[in-house]
């Protein structure tokens, strides 16, 4: 038997809605942190909402890593929800050793690191005197070695050193969050831990000073492997994330272009925002001019924010200069709540809260010079100018104008992502052309809602959106909203199946034979056709 209490688990629920409840509005600012942390569970992605639970989990701030700082200026700057991935390059987990008679039982930490103090106690209650290779064990995490400020706790009950017995010592601890094996097991059970100042069989055992936190993380450390979801691919289990913070190696060397690269391939296919950092080496307006002559990512799901952030150092006692990445999401996160993302004239000035302010200042020219490269400009106070509209680093290479700009860019994201999630419902459902109906329906109904927000401007309800179903062995969905354009739409074609969902931009003018089927052509080219009437 094993009781399990714990103070965080990091768990995610997301209930799966049927036709007959409304599409869920999802987040538009969740943010996802990819680095180094002192401790916490490794290639996991943990939902937090406070930086105190950071703290709690993650172990706070730490001056050789720039994940806690930038997730602390996130939740300062206004940010609600964020997914944590630890990452780490060599860390190895504390041992914690058990007297077994004259072997011993050793169990090692599930998570690495120095941070990680872990404590055991075993003891014989209700435990069969016959019984003697059965025993109770009790772990826990402490907050500091040497103390009972107890954070985490698992107990396992009648534990057997037998293979063939229920509850068999390696098969009851497999899924245990705290501790795993790290020897072969004892031929005897181990001894009872006693208490050193009274001599009650009620003490625990220390874990030992055998951890490390490894080295400091290289670029092949951040981008993991898609196929052990290490990594930023440990991304893969959140539901949903719309901006990706990778914050800099070290203070003073920044993220390479393979990461960035493959942070922004994952981001366009989990319908997401990377939030570039400016190079550390650009320490002017002029500078960061100069060096978008040689930068090469170009990308519709990438933004930057110029340039850094002065922000007070708690762990040094002065001001020092961040990367923004953490700031900028929780100040669009702010933004958010005071408009909806499709208000972009409310949400093109970046300005932080008080405590922050940009390294440097950034001259009316300039601003407009970098805007017209998809570099957007924090600034100390607001403009008294008219603002140029936060860019995305499509810089021209984008599939369509409208996603240069960032408002519409997270207003398509965000209506996909919605209508994508609260769709699923049908990978489970009888083919039948009534379910089809029914989530057409279901989406109208979203689309209405956001028309009466004015998502869609001034335009008519007929020029605002479509929406069209079919059901045969999967479920397709083809949506499309308008463009900035007249009388354009963005249009995305939307599969459901019992092995996944697929999200796809299409053309309506550009559909080629090789790719869909001659029904599939006949439809959408029915669809295109009234349209342009």
């Amino acid at each position: 038997m094993k009781l399990v209490t714990p103070n965080n688990l990091g768990l995610q629920v997301e209930e799966e809605l049927g036709p007959d409840h409304a599409i869920t509005r999802l987040g538009t600012a969740r943010t996802a942190f990819v680095g180094r942390t002192l401790r916490g569970p490794v290639n996991r992605s943990i939902l937090i909402t406070t930086f105190t639970e950071f703290q709690h989990v993650f172990g706070g701030l730490w001056q050789p890593s720039p994940l806690g700082y930038a997730v602390e200026q996130f939740f300062d700057n206004g940010g609600r929800e964020a997914l944590i991935v630890r990452v780490v390059n060599g860390a190895r987990s504390a041992t914690l050793t058990l007297r077994a008679g004259e072997g011993e039982l050793r169990l090692r930490a599930v998570r690495p690191g120095t941070r990680e103090f872990l404590r055991a106690s075993v003891d014989y209650d209700n435990i069969a005197v016959q019984d003697t290779a059965e025993f109770n064990l009790a772990v826990q995490r402490v907050r500091v070695q040497g103390t009972a400020q107890v954070e985490d706790q698992e107990i396992f009950r009648a534990l057997s050193l037998r293979p063939t017995a229920d509850n068999f010592l390696a098969r009851a601890i497999a899924d245990s969050a705290l501790i795993e094996l790290a020897s072969e097991i004892p031929a005897q059970r181990p001894d009872r831990t006693v208490d050193v100042a009274s001599g009650l069989s009620t003490g625990y055992v220390n874990s030992n000073t055998d951890g490390d936190d490894g080295a400091p993380l290289t670029d092949y450390d951040l981008i993991g492997r898609a196929s052990d979801r290490t990594g930023l691919f440990a991304l893969e289990s959140a539901d949903y994330f719309n901006f990706l913070c990778i914050p800099p190696l070290a203070r003073e060397q920044d993220v390479g272009p393979s990461t960035l690269l493959v942070g922004a391939r994952f981001c366009k296919e989990r319908r997401a925002l990377l939030i570039v950092d400016p190079p550390s080496k650009w320490l002017t307006a002029d500078d960061a001019l100069q060096g978008m002559h040689d930068w090469n990512l170009a990308n519709e799901n990438a933004l930057m924010y110029f340039p850094r952030v002065l922000a007070h150092d708690k762990l040094r006692g002065h001001f020092e200069s961040f990367a923004p990445c953490g700031a900028v999401a929780g100040m669009l996160a702010r933004c958010d709540e005071a408009s909806p993302v499709w208000t972009p004239a409310k949400n093109e000035e970046a300005v932080l809260r008080p405590g922050y302010r940009p390294t440097c200042l950034v001259s009316e020219d300039r601003r407009l010079r970098l805007a017209a490269l998809g570099v957007n400009t924090i600034q100390a106070v607001r403009s008294a100018r008219i603002g140029v509209g936060a860019r995305t680093l499509a810089a021209g290479a984008a599939a369509s104008a409208d996603w240069q700009f960032l408002a519409t860019r997270r207003l398509a994201l965000f209506i996909v992502n919605s209508i994508e999630r609260g769709t699923r419902w049908v990978a489970m459902a009888q083919p039948h052309v009534e379910v089809a109906e029914m989530v057409a329906s279901q989406v109208r109904t979203f689309f209405e809602a956001l028309y009466e927000a004015q998502a869609f401007g001034a335009r008519r309800m007929q020029d605002a959106f479509f929406v069209i179903c079919d059901q045969r062995s999967e479920f397709h969905l083809v949506i499309g909203f308008a463009a900035t354009r007249r009388p354009g739409f963005h249009s995305f074609r939307i599969l459901h199946s019992p092995t996944g969902s697929k999200v796809a931009p299409v053309s309506l003018n550009r559909l080629s034979a090789g790719q869909y089927s001659p029904a599939e052509l006949e439809w959408v080219d029915s669809l295109a056709r009234s349209l342009a009437e």
